[in-house]
């Protein structure tokens, strides 16, 4: 397989939060080779591989010197795959009951709508930058990779107006859908995330669900140190905390209960203990304060 330029919009993995895109690839692929794996992403390690700027990257544990004891490529990376695992069954769980349309927002090198056994008419709307879906689709198309459901990508960047692409694309707000923001508020703009908030409660019917990441840290900076933070900032040169949005954050788990929806909040450990694997508290942590959330949108 080729190694594919870098893109020259700006858009692409070639850096910022496009390169967090391979991180959580690279943490997928390793999940992935695990003995004891709770997510199984075969084209992981292909984006990893395909692209310049992480071409040496470990794709298995084994590659690890440290394995699991590595900050980086042991806890943060089965931090990632206990995630992709967890949002797995929810959408899975959202489909099997009502919804048949699927919105990935910041969607990044998601390869769910390959790897997952869907509904024959669900349909996959995949949300990003051009150069982030233009990669993803080099590297499935040199794969020969399928869809197990209708793929839509729509390329658009969720700090803009990006309603209009996704109607067109033929996202259908009187029907009831699953929404994902896996890994995505963080990186923007309190306002905008606000109007994402405030975007998907528009345009989804009762019936529908979201699922989305928080943080609740007050100071990010708190965790500067943390072992997670310094060796992705060290070793890869990715400083998270640098593309974190820094302002204050919006309450979008209030504002969705506001609006009537009802809502699970979890920390990432409640189901590292379900599962018997994952990562567990430790001292100066920079998990500590994030959240997962689902979210339902009852009917009347």
């Amino acid at each position: 397989m080729s190694a594919i330029p870098p893109p020259t919009d700006g858009g692409g993995v070639d850096g910022g939060v496009g390169l967090t895109a391979l991180l959580v690839a690279a943490a997928r692929a390793i999940e992935t080779h695990r003995h004891d794996s709770l997510a199984q992403d075969p084209y992981a390690e292909h984006f990893v591989r395909t692209a310049p700027a992480c071409a040496d990257w470990p794709v298995r544990i084994e590659q690890v010197p440290d394995g699991d004891g590595d900050p980086l490529w042991g806890r943060f990376a089965r931090y990632f795959g206990l995630r992709t695992r967890v949002l797995d069954d929810f959408l899975l769980r959202s489909v099997r009951t009502s919804a048949r349309q699927v919105v990935l927002l910041g969607a990044g090198l998601d390869t769910r709508a390959y790897r997952l056994d869907w509904p024959s008419d669900c349909v996959v709307f995949e949300i990003d930058r051009p150069g982030v879906l233009a990669f993803k689709h080099e590297v499935l198309t040199d794969l020969s990779a399928t869809p197990r459901s209708k793929r839509v990508p729509v390329p658009a960047d969720l700090r803009d107006d990006w309603i209009t692409a996704l109607t067109t694309a033929g996202f259908d707000p009187t029907a009831p859908s699953v929404w994902l923001a896996e890994g995505l508020l963080f990186y923007l703009p309190g306002p905008a995330e606000t109007r994402l908030i405030d975007t998907v409660d528009h345009l989804t019917t009762p019936g529908s669900a979201f699922a989305f990441e928080a943080k609740l840290e007050k100071d990010l900076l708190q965790y500067r140190d943390s072992t997670i933070y310094t060796a992705t900032r060290q070793r890869l040169g990715i400083d998270l905390l640098h593309l974190f949005a820094r302002e204050p954050r919006p309450d979008s788990i209030g504002t969705l209960t506001a609006k009537g929806w009802t809502k699970q909040v979890h920390t990432p450990f409640d189901f590292t203990h379900h599962h018997g694997r994952g990562p567990l508290p430790e001292p100066n942590d920079a998990l500590e304060g994030n959240r997962w959330i689902f979210a339902q949108k009852p009917h009347p």
